[in-house]
């Protein structure tokens, strides 16, 4: 098993604006993180900031490490992008781990008057607690932060983020993290950069993750390898519905269109056959056209015995809704996709 995702336990967004009663306000169930540089709107020499506060729980990503990739290979934090506006050709993303910890509360963003239930730019808790440096502590260690380069071509956030993680893992304490725009353009006052981000209250599938993965590299076919592109390759063993905890296994039908003739004493049309082993797979929602899971090195698709086969983390995909899987592999020296009709849905364990 390739890919494994968890959760923010808590997210929000802090700003360097205060309200009209010169009170920073909370924004922890807001269901859109942002990011953001612009000059204040009374005041154009004043330069006002977003960032962003996310924490996932410990225990959680110490059961995924141990049960479920059995090691940290490579660990990504991913924020789907919601809209962005007035953005500069070329610009870097900060993470930093924080020092103190934070509450996540319950105010948003247009609050009257300005709710002050947990973190704001100013303190971290409810009771009124000051953050050590003003707009959240963090560590500014090298070695401990990440700068992630975007562009206007890719603004969906998604930071390696295995350094920070492992230390956690290991036993460093975990406030969360920070992410910020670069220096630059921070209090920016040429123009008013903003990003949005989904965060773990929408009401929509585009919820942030930290996705731990693990290249697949169990090949060990027992039959003949697929070696035409025509050919006819489908789930085999699919049902309609699965439920959204566990593994699923999707063992994989592969037969060429016209097999060799042979002397055998079965249809050499039920003989199943092996996908090489550079074949991956992908998994889209129906309805929003939206993949799910990317092709990459880390969803290789394995091999034994019977043939193909995918393990699928079934946590991973959000329930009540329907989904397909997309298989590519090279055959005849060119890349081919075979997409059939494999429609499932998943359905809430109970």
């Amino acid at each position: 098993m390739a890919i494994h995702r968890i959760y923010p336990q808590k997210d929000t967004t802090i700003w360097s604006k205060p309200s009209e009663t010169g009170r920073y306000a909370n924004a922890g169930k807001d269901e859109i993180l942002e990011l953001g540089g612009n000059p204040d709107p009374m005041n154009d020499s004043i330069g006002r900031t977003k960032r962003i506060l996310i924490q996932f729980d410990t225990e959680e990503i110490q059961t995924t490490v141990d049960s479920k990739t059995q090691g940290l290979i490579s660990c990504s934090l991913y924020l789907p992008l919601a809209d962005a506006n007035e953005l500069p050709t070329d610009f870097k993303i900060e993470v930093y781990p924080l020092s103190e910890s934070w509450e996540n509360g319950v105010g948003k963003l247009n609050d009257i008057p300005a709710n002050q239930t947990g973190a704001t730019w100013s303190q971290r808790d409810a009771l009124g607690t000051q953050w050590s440096d003003i707009g959240g502590t963090y560590s500014t260690d090298s070695s401990s932060s990440i700068s992630y380069e975007l562009n206007s071509d890719s603004l969906d956030l998604e930071l390696d983020v295995s350094n920070l993680v492992s230390d956690i893992y290991s036993g460093s304490t975990n406030n969360g993290f920070l992410i910020k725009l670069e220096d630059a353009y921070e209090d920016y006052l040429s123009g008013s950069i903003s990003l949005k981000y989904y965060g773990a209250d929408t009401n929509t599938i585009f919820r942030p993750y930290l996705e731990f993965k693990q290249v697949n590299d169990y090949y060990n076919p027992g039959v003949t390898e697929l070696s035409t592109d025509i050919a006819k390759v489908s789930i085999s063993n699919q049902k309609e519905q699965y439920i959204n905890e566990g593994t699923a296994r999707f063992r994989i039908s592969a037969k060429p269109s016209f097999p060799t003739r042979t002397f055998t004493t079965g249809s050499i049309y039920k003989t199943n056959y092996a996908l090489p082993q550079d074949a991956q797979y992908s998994v889209v929602d129906n309805f929003s056209n939206q993949t799910i899971i990317k092709y990459s090195s880390f969803t290789n698709i394995n091999a034994d015995d019977k043939g193909s086969y995918i393990d699928l983390d079934m946590s991973l995909l959000s329930p009540e809704r329907y989904y397909k899987l997309k298989i590519k592999t090279t055959l005849d020296n060119s890349t081919v996709l075979f997409e059939q009709d494999n429609l499932f849905k998943v359905v809430r364990n109970g």
